[in-house]
């Protein structure tokens, strides 16, 4: 199993999905942690960064944020490195990045741990709480 947390500093699990500048994944087989990786993530200060050509590109739908062509564009772009993960984990995401990542096969994780290892850990024994509580 391949979990990918969202994270800047590698150690504590970011507040926000999309403001969050790296993935640290963890592979466990046979119950133990057999590797661990840290990679980038594409976010929301790379599309803030983007020139659109004087175009604003907010769209509005009618479920809230996070949803509509563009902001699956970008969750698309987000998702493009860890598509070989079986569970993603954040403590805040919005409500469209979620649902794409189910649409993507991967199983988001919305948890009140701050720290990478003791979700982990709650995942290995399927202690884990799914917050959707917390999804804005």
């Amino acid at each position: 199993m391949k979990i990918a947390i969202v994270t800047d500093d590698g150690k504590t699990i970011s507040a926000h999905f999309g403001r969050a500048s790296k993935y640290a994944i963890v592979t466990v087989e046979d119950g133990e942690i057999v590797n661990r990786e840290l990679v980038d993530k594409v976010g929301h200060r790379e599309f803030s960064a983007q020139k659109n050509d004087g175009e604003h590109h907010h769209q509005h739908d009618e479920r809230g944020r996070g949803f509509g062509t563009h902001s699956a564009e970008k969750h698309k772009r987000m998702f493009a490195n860890i598509l070989d993960c079986d569970f993603v984990l954040a403590r805040g995401m919005g409500r469209g990045a979620y649902m794409g990542l189910e649409q993507s096969g991967l199983k988001p994780i919305i948890t009140d741990f701050d720290d990478i290892e003791t979700a982990v850990r709650a995942v290995m024994d399927d202690s884990i709480i799914d917050r959707t509580d917390l999804l804005h």
